[in-house]
């Protein structure tokens, strides 16, 4: 299992979808989830410190398990299935260790709600992460990159290509539109 944070939510310029990209906290893997418009902006507006007026629905539950004594430990993205991601919310309910199935997005935002640690199973990361070791990263950088380079990163830069990036200011994870 490796810890991951929440490096951005971008939108695809395909299809309008959003994806929430984690990243490993130690090395520059990242884990790119598709989620759907309501969970991004929940993301969104817990990382961005945004108040809203009413609670939405993941401020909700955090209220409900504050209030029946849980206690969020981590979140764990543990299975990648027909090209579905599963995700599990360990949680400490008076002392007893509670496992629940959610999907990835839901469990996220609770995650950034609780400041709960996100993590991902090292078969979901070797299934769909994409990683960027600092050598390649520097050779992009300079512009110095080979055929190995350009075949290793060919996945992942098809993937940035397709998001509208003009609209996400780094590391704030919500489009200007959301």
């Amino acid at each position: 299992m490796r810890e991951m944070v929440v490096e951005s939510i971008r939108m695809s310029l395909m299809n309008y979808q959003r994806v929430v990209i984690l990243k490993e906290k130690i090395t520059e893997r990242y884990l790119p989830i598709w989620i759907g418009p309501a969970e991004a902006d929940a993301i969104a507006i817990e990382l961005q410190q945004v108040s809203v007026a009413r609670p939405l629905t993941h401020d909700l539950l955090r209220n409900i398990l504050a209030e029946l004594g849980a206690t969020v430990t981590s979140i764990v993205v543990n299975d990648l299935a027909n090209d579905t991601f599963y995700a599990r919310i360990l949680m400490d309910v008076n002392g007893r260790h509670v496992e629940i199935d959610s999907r990835p997005s839901d469990a996220i935002a609770l995650a950034v709600r609780v400041k709960a640690p996100i993590f991902a199973e090292e078969s979901v990361l070797d299934k769909a992460g994409i990683l960027l070791d600092s050598e390649t990263t520097k050779k992009v950088e300079a512009g110095e990159t080979d055929e190995k380079d350009a075949e290793k990163l060919s996945l992942f830069r098809d993937f940035i290509n397709s998001l509208d990036l003009e609209d996400f200011e780094p590391g704030q994870g919500e489009s200007k539109g959301s």
